[in-house]
């Protein structure tokens, strides 16, 4: 059961620091987590799979480089939709998540309902991904763009 401010109460201090070595590094061994949290590796071992199976851990991923694939440009587009019932919101939220220029979309509560990260090679690339794609969406009825000049926080992995 949640607590108040978000955390969940099922969880103790020693999952809460696992967590966060993991967070840390995904990649880090059983044995070296055992280690940091002061375990032992089954117990550890045991914890990880509990804290899988209940949803706490979501997976593992590699972060790949998004410069080094040649897909420096972000833009975030902001979406209104010509219709908000749920019906219409589910075909949209279907549709942009096929999308794979899209990185991140959130529906947000403001004179626009979703705002949308998009990386692509350059300006004509995410041009073509705007007129094709993001606007051919269900429902979209206007976008805005927002190009970003330089990331001064991302999520490093």
């Amino acid at each position: 059961m949640p607590m108040k401010d978000g955390m969940d109460s099922e969880l103790d201090a020693l999952d809460r620091r696992i967590l966060a070595e993991l967070e840390r590094d995904g990649r880090i061994s059983v044995a070296e987590l055992s280690r940091k949290v002061n375990l032992s590796k089954t117990p550890c071992a045991a914890r990880i799979k509990r804290l899988e199976q209940s949803g706490h851990i979501l997976g593992y991923r590699a972060v790949i480089n998004p410069q080094r694939m040649g897909l420096s440009h972000v833009a975030f587009v902001e979406v209104r939709l010509s219709d908000t019932r749920k019906p219409a919101l589910e075909a949209f939220n279907k549709a942009v998540r096929a999308l794979p220029e899209v990185e991140r979309a959130h529906m947000i509560a403001s004179n626009f309902d979703y705002l949308l990260q998009v990386r692509t090679k350059d300006i004509a690339a995410y041009r073509e991904v705007l007129g094709e794609k993001i606007s051919a969406l269900p429902h979209v009825a206007h976008t805005s763009t927002h190009v970003s000049m330089e990331a001064v926080k991302e999520d490093e992995g």
